[in-house]
């Protein structure tokens, strides 16, 4: 007798291939026949008639870390049809922590947690998943290199010494022993901004020795793109590391139709054999820390230095002179959107800003627009999180058709009006590029949710509908999944997803989040 039986639907099994019509029985938490019809005893029936019925969507790249911890009823994920997430993304962990330097860690990580309190009690990536307990969907997490490195040497705006690179190695060998898929780095962030590719290179070839892969926020995604690009490539040559770069992008107009050239670089990568692959947000915009339009410079010796350097006039006529020029190898974000195309996505104090623009609030303001976002840093200790209105549509669907290309949300839950990809990514790729667009078939959106995901991560027993498969599944209406997020209102609950089951649990039911936490944290083995 099956525990319950998925009828009539059209069966997409991530593989890329066609669908078809048929029937799926559950035992416990696996898939235990495929068949056109089944016609066995069954404790429950879904009937599936005029929906799709996949493998639950996995997201490669989120910042759910610190969520994951006090709220594991959280639905932006699993509302749209997310069963699996990874956090720990863009060199930005919660573990593991040197209690010498954890307040450096704290404020290098304060404004992606949303103003979401964390106690820190913990040392270890083992501890930190062990505090996460039945959370809504299932975590899976990298370790961060921005906070191995910090726990290693502090913010220091240098290379590692030996003992300091062996420290590194060892925190990387320790989390991933304890359950981490890999290593993340955030290259415009400090202090990976700091790391040369010598280091990295070093750093991966641990993680490669593990089988684990290295997901990146690379140096440069706009003018020096290309060259950012290239140093991932060579980070995977050079270490032998599955390599994923994050949530890829042309940023600034100058910059649009680049990635035509690096999605060929991918591909000649690839057939290197250098094991490369991209994810993406399907959005013209991105998110960040507001604090990320200042020159690395700044941010040298933590948060309380740079906050202190934005106090001094004659730092502020620096900074602003270096944004009108560049520096070289610098995210230059002022340059390539415009004070007009940064947005205050999230500040905890001076709520009124939300959805504002720097122009707009210095206008307002009767200020300068540089001097107004030196101003909100420092009224709000720094964290503020900003949407860059940066993209092309046309780089967008041209990333998104590739093959090699995957999706993630790059979602950052907080209040406010954060970017709507935490809440829309995966029905707005469903409804506005497959349906409306038809850049591509549903099968192929399917499998870069899916499979294709999980074979980046290794996660060998999920990802594909097939018996003996855990059954993580997402049942949806071809017909009317949408996204309903927007910029201005952008914690709107998507429709379409009718039905969401994590281990053979239902978890959604006709869209309604069941009081039910049915994941887990999914550790490597």
């Amino acid at each position: 007798m099956f525990d319950l039986v998925i009828k009539n639907g059209l069966i997409i099994d991530g593989s890329g291939k066609p669908g078809f019509y048929g029937d799926l029985g559950i035992k416990g938490d696996r898939i235990d026949l495929v068949r056109p019809e089944i016609a066995l005893p069954v404790h429950r029936i879904i009937d599936a008639t005029g929906w799709v019925v996949a493998p639950g969507f996995i997201d490669t790249h989120s910042h759910s870390d610190a969520i994951a911890l006090i709220d594991p009823n959280e639905s932006s994920k699993i509302d749209q049809g997310v069963t699996t997430e990874c956090v720990g993304n863009c060199g930005l962990s919660l573990a593991p922590v040197n209690r010498e330097y954890l307040s450096h860690l704290q404020k290098y990580i304060s404004p992606f947690l949303g103003g979401i309190p964390v106690n820190w009690d913990w040392e270890t990536i083992g501890q930190y998943l062990d505090r996460i307990k039945n959370p809504s969907r299932n975590i899976v997490a990298l370790v961060g290199h921005g906070t191995v490195r910090i726990a290693a040497m502090g913010l220091e705006n240098r290379g590692p010494t030996s003992h300091e690179l062996e420290k590194m190695k060892d925190l990387i060998s320790e989390s991933m022993n304890q359950g981490a898929f890999g290593l993340s780095s955030g290259l415009i962030y400090p202090p990976g901004v700091f790391a040369a590719t010598d280091e990295l290179i070093e750093l991966c070839k641990t993680v490669a020795a593990r089988g684990g892969f290295y997901a990146t926020h690379i140096r440069g995604e706009s003018d020096t793109l290309v060259e950012a690009v290239n140093e991932a490539i060579q980070v995977g040559q050079k270490s032998g590391v599955s390599v994923l770069i994050s949530h890829h992008k042309a940023g600034g107009k100058k910059n649009w139709g680049k990635i035509n050239k690096t999605l060929e670089m991918v591909e000649r990568a690839r057939a290197q054999g250098i094991d490369v692959h991209l994810d993406q947000y399907p959005y013209n915009a991105g998110s960040t820390t507001l604090g990320s339009i200042l020159p690395p410079w700044v941010h040298e010796g933590g948060l309380d230095q740079t906050l202190e350097r934005l106090k001094d006039p004659q730092v502020r006529t620096r900074i602003k002179k270096e944004m009108e020029q560049g520096i070289k190898g610098w995210e230059n974000f002022v340059e390539f959107t415009g004070w007009e195309g940064i947005v205050i996505a999230f500040c905890e104090k001076e709520k009124e800003l939300e959805g504002k623009s720097i122009l707009q609030i210095a206008n307002e303001r009767n200020r300068e627009p540089a001097e107004t976002a030196f101003d909100i840093l420092l009224e709000e200790a720094g964290k503020v999180v900003m949407v860059v209105y940066a993209m092309s549509e046309d780089d967008v669907r041209t990333v998104m058709k590739h093959p090699l290309v995957m999706i993630g949300t790059d979602g950052i839950p907080t209040s406010g009006k954060p970017h709507p990809r935490a809440y829309g990514t995966y029905p707005r790729i469903l409804g506005k590029y497959v349906r409306e667009e038809k850049i591509f078939s549903l099968e192929e959106a399917i499998r870069k949710m899916t499979s294709l995901p999980a074979q980046k991560l290794g996660l060998k027993d999920r990802g594909m509908i097939a018996e003996g498969m855990i059954a993580d599944l997402v049942i949806f209406n071809p017909s009317t999944i949408r996204e309903k997020s927007t910029y201005l209102n952008p914690q709107e609950k998507p429709e379409g997803i009718e039905y969401v089951l994590i281990g053979g649990s239902i978890v959604v039911e006709r869209t309604r989040l069941l009081d039910s936490q049915k994941g887990q944290v999914i550790r490597k083995i």
